[in-house]
């Protein structure tokens, strides 16, 4: 499986996402700008954290206007996995690839530590690999983690079981309904505030990410290589 790691100026946690892929997984990764053209030939598209743009405006949302957003958007389409970490999840945001928003963290503080997250749905391209209702231990560091969206926007994402992690006993940053992370209607594009790509080696203090990315090579291999 070929991964693009899409990175924006001001990206920081792309060399994490490489590493992940790449040297933990055995997978092909290759760094692509923010102003390349086509995401032809790539299987998974990974938009890592970090500040693009210097979060100027708000988080995500000159990013969002980068000229490969619109081949994001068309992978997307495709249903090709999109995952979107941190501010990769406030990119997805900002382009309408998911609903609601991001708002500064209650504490009005930037917050970096080890999170427990709830695996809340497991029959997703990306969570196959966990336990339904699994607790994991996931890093976060961010400062505009407060996810938010209006009722009816939350009756649909509940309904739909579009809510794939939430925060498990202590919500850091105040996010509605404790949700950490959350998937299109169509399944293929996952945004999560925590940093699964931080955790995939016990040297790094745990690797219950790593499941993460195996569940996306995983369904790869048993659908899109398979209809290939």
């Amino acid at each position: 499986m070929k991964f693009a790691v899409i990175v924006f100026p001001g990206s920081n946690c792309d060399v994490d996402m490489y590493h992940a892929v790449k040297d933990e997984l055995g997978q092909e990764a290759e760094y692509v700008w923010h102003d390349a053209e086509s995401l032809d030939g790539y299987d998974g598209i990974l938009l890592p954290g970090g500040f693009s743009y210097g979060d100027y405006l708000r988080t995500g949302a000159i990013a969002r206007f980068s000229k490969i957003m619109k081949e994001v958007v068309k992978a997307a389409e495709a249903g090709k996995p999109v995952l979107g970490v941190c501010n990769g999840f406030q990119i997805l945001l900002e382009s309408g690839l998911l609903p609601g928003a991001m708002r500064r963290n209650e504490s009005l503080k930037f917050i970096c530590r080890s999170v427990s997250l709830k695996v809340r749905n497991n029959q997703t391209m990306f969570t196959s690999a966990y336990g339904q209702d699994e607790i994991i231990q996931i890093p976060i560091a961010h400062g505009e983690g407060n996810y938010y969206c209006d009722q009816e926007t939350l009756d649909k994402l509940k309904a739909n079981k579009q809510i794939v992690f939430s925060y498990e006993g202590i919500n850091p940053n105040g996010s509605l309904e404790n949700i950490a992370g959350i998937i299109n209607e169509n399944g293929n594009v996952l945004g999560m505030m925590p940093h699964p790509e931080r955790a995939v080696d016990p040297l790094l203090g745990g690797a219950d990410g790593l499941k993460l990315f195996k569940g996306i090579v995983k369904q790869w291999r048993e659908t899109y290589a398979v209809n290939a």
